[in-house]
């Protein structure tokens, strides 16, 4: 019942209040704007809940299918725990196999006679390691990555499916054959419908909720918070993977190391069985090492030309792989050896100071040129004599540094000869001209013509040099035993000649522009004059020098940093027996530089990295092979004083010559004026004074050095402080009771050491 009050205001009736009786709504009505509406009875209540426990079981049984497709009914930690089982499971059986094999080997040895004992032995030395290495790696081998789970849950997927399309085939095959079936199968779905459609119970959370087993703690940022389960991130959290790098490049045994083989596409799998190892993996140096029989028909270079497919099937860097074909006795073509480093860096970023450093002196024919260590620790020393060096590589990573090791080691043997061909000026090869016979630098048309008399002037000293070496033969063979100079002839004067070539690129470029005029022998004098490309000139006077002088001690090093056909003539490398390459891009600029048979061998400076600066592959040629190394560095003020004590040397041995005695005479004068005015400042600050007459000074100057100025007259030292730059004397004022003589002042002579 409602009550509806409402009040009149009235004058006369301010006291009386009306009231009204209305009719109460119906008790199962609602009042929806203005209208009354009846309330959904008991039979529509019962169909709505039946429609939303219908609704709630299709979710239920749509999101149990779609978790049973895509297996996310099932977690890591069980795929883990699967695959590592399956794994036990196999290690197990081979490590049973390989047990039994032991035990085989070992009957079979006891036996055995003399022939076959060598076989056995290899054999079980083998089965032993890899028994050994099995047993260490059992905890790696355990690791499930994140790949393998990826590969256990698609084949998860892929078999429910394929079983669930092949249920579907066969019962309807059923159905065809039997329609009876049918209606079995529609008694079944109800049975079925319930079984998807039931609700979830707590511990039936999708998969991003908690794991078995794992902590719980507190959600952080709100205190007090009732604590909800840990919920970890990756497999790593529950221990079931290990984020640490592998370090996949220690094989488990042969089989491993043969798997890689096949995975390089070196061998197929069918040659699996075809390819073992002569010996053991065992350890070597920072590293380790394998010896690898391959299958009748490989050849060893198909492994060599695959380095970078085997990096990749031993999942680490192409640096630290060598391969080698096996050169031993016991080598042949289809056997190759592998040594893999155990750092991505087995050279290092340091930088080893060259032995040259601290040598006073160097025998140049008997210690070679100290070359620095290879990956394994090994040092390496190259000899020059007798044959030449080409030297390549792209910009900035260490060709200056690695010939000038050899120009140190020619500058501390005064019988050497050093003659320097660059073709740009910079102080890179300055200090060379302490000692050098000739220093060229640049790429003009003048100094193009310059170089190309210089080394037609060398081949023709050379060649005089045979001619004598022909006369010593007949007049006194023992003093040429093998027909070439010998140290004792070096020492009387006919010691070896080094040609340093740098920037060969530059020159070759600067002769392409210049024409030389060659000699014609045709009677006509009105004929216009032939000339020739400075360029060819110039390639085929490099290679007459290395060709004519080498049996009389002539050297080459020639250097270039843009290794093409261009700036790496073929006549010039074919006769360069030693070459040397830095990084390069592709195997083209790697044959380039060391040649088609180094790079088939081995030699791989195309694979060097940009953490290989100083790293070089230097082709010895002939059964002496290819090396790495990280070549010892000389800074070039290290390398300045040991060309100054060069220059020593072959001023004591009576050995300096050309360029280097206008160059040292040049350098003495400059020193001489520079050590008369600072004789000259500390003659005046010893007698406590800041000038004095030209006669005093002398008597200073005798007084201070004797043994350099005894003998000093008063013009004498007029003349040389006005060369120096002094200027002449000037009016001193009162001075040795004087009224105002001509003198020197200290501060014009300071004035003129400074500017030295």
């Amino acid at each position: 019942m409602a009550l509806d009050t409402t009040t009149a205001h009235g004058p006369e009736d301010d006291d009386i209040v009306d009231a009204e009786i209305v009719d109460p709504e119906p008790a199962d009505a609602e009042v929806i704007d203005g209208e009354v509406v009846e309330e959904p009875g008991r039979l529509d209540r019962i169909k709505a809940q039946a429609r939303v426990g219908f609704d709630r079981q299709k979710a239920n049984a749509a999101r149990r299918t779609g978790e049973w497709l895509t297996t996310k009914d099932v977690c890591d930690a069980e795929l883990a725990l699967e695959i590592e089982d399956k794994r036990r499971r196999e290690h197990s059986l081979d490590t049973r196999e390989l047990t039994e094999r032991v035990k085989t080997l070992r009957s079979q040895l006891r036996t055995a006679g003399e022939a076959d004992a060598l076989v056995l032995q290899q054999q079980l030395a083998a089965a032993e390691a890899q028994l050994m290495l099995r047993h260490e790696a059992d905890a790696d081998r355990m690791k499930v990555s994140g790949k393998d789970l990826s590969r256990a849950r698609w084949s998860l997927k892929a078999s429910r499916i394929g079983g669930l399309v092949g249920g579907g085939f066969l019962y309807a095959n059923a159905i065809a054959v039997e329609p009876a079936l049918g209606l079995a199968g529609l008694a079944a779905l109800p049975v079925g419908w319930f079984y998807l459609g039931r609700p979830f119970a707590a511990d039936q959370a999708p998969l991003s909720g908690p794991l078995p087993g794992a902590p719980a703690v507190g959600i952080p940022g709100q205190p007090g918070a009732a604590p909800e389960t840990f919920v970890p991130q990756t497999l790593a959290d529950i221990s079931r993977v290990s984020l640490v790098k592998r370090d996949s490049g220690r094989v488990q045994g042969e089989a491993d190391l043969v798997t890689a083989l096949v995975k390089a596409g070196i061998i197929t799998e069918s040659q699996r069985d075809e390819t073992h190892l002569a010996g053991v993996i065992e350890p070597a140096g920072p590293g380790w090492t394998a010896t690898v029989e391959l299958p009748r028909g490989v050849k060893a270079s198909v492994a060599v030309a695959r380095v970078e497919e085997l990096a990749s099937s031993l999942r680490i860097k192409k640096s630290r792989i060598q391969i080698s074909p096996d050169t031993s006795s016991d080598g042949h073509d289809g056997r190759f050896v592998l040594w893999v480093a155990n750092a991505d860096n087995p050279y290092g970023t340091g930088k080893v100071p060259s032995a040259l450093i601290e040598a006073q002196i160097w025998n140049f024919w008997e210690q070679g040129i100290p070359l620095g260590p290879d990956a394994r620790g090994d040092r390496h020393t190259m000899h020059l004599l007798w044959s030449s060096l080409l030297v390549g590589g792209l910009m900035g990573y260490g060709k200056s540094y690695f010939a000038r090791l050899v120009a140190a080691a020619a500058a501390l043997d005064p019988t050497v000869r050093v003659i320097v061909i660059t073709g740009k000026t910079g102080p890179d090869w300055a200090p060379l001209k302490h000692i050098a016979h000739r220093w060229i630098a640049g790429a003009t048309p003048e100094v193009i013509r310059d170089v190309l008399d210089v080394v037609n002037g060398t081949i023709a000293e050379m060649q005089d040099r045979g001619s004598e070496l022909d006369r010593l033969y007949e007049t006194d063979p023992d003093s040429v035993p093998e027909g070439k100079i010998t140290p004792e002839l070096a020492a009387k004067g006919m010691g070896p000649v080094l040609l340093i070539v740098d920037e060969l690129q530059e020159l070759l470029d600067g002769a392409a522009l210049v024409q030389v005029a060659i000699d014609d022998d045709s009677a006509d004098e009105k004929a216009r004059v032939k000339t020739r490309s400075g360029r060819d000139l110039m390639v085929e006077g490099f290679a007459r020098f290395v060709r004519v002088t080498r049996f009389v001690g002539g050297m080459g090093v020639f250097i270039t940093q843009r290794p093409d056909a261009d700036s790496v003539p073929t006549k010039l490398r074919e006769v360069c027996a030693k070459r040397a390459s830095y990084r390069v891009k592709g195997d083209r600029s790697a044959k380039m530089v060391l040649g088609d048979d180094a790079v088939a061998n081995g030699a791989a400076p195309h694979l060097l990295t940009e953490d290989s600066k100083g790293v070089v592959v230097l082709d010895q040629g002939g059964e002496e092979g290819h090396v790495t190394v990280k070549a010892d560095v000389i800074d070039l003020p290290q390398f300045k004083e040991i060309c100054q004590r060069g220059r020593q040397l072959r001023t004591e041995a009576g050995t300096l010559t050309g360029d280097a005695v206008d160059y040292g005479a040049q350098d003495a004068a400059k020193a001489a004026v520079a050590n008369l005015l600072a004789d000259c400042l500390a003659a005046l600050d010893a007698a406590g004074v800041d000038r004095a007459r030209t006669e005093k000074l002398v008597e200073l100057l005798a007084a201070h050095r004797p043994e350099r100025y005894g003998e000093l007259t008063k013009t004498q030292l007029q003349a040389q402080l006005r060369d120096a730059g002094a200027g002449t004397t000037r009016k001193l004022g009162p001075i040795d009771g004087l009224a105002n003589p001509n003198g020197y002042l200290r501060d014009q002579i300071a004035e003129a050491h400074a500017a030295k």
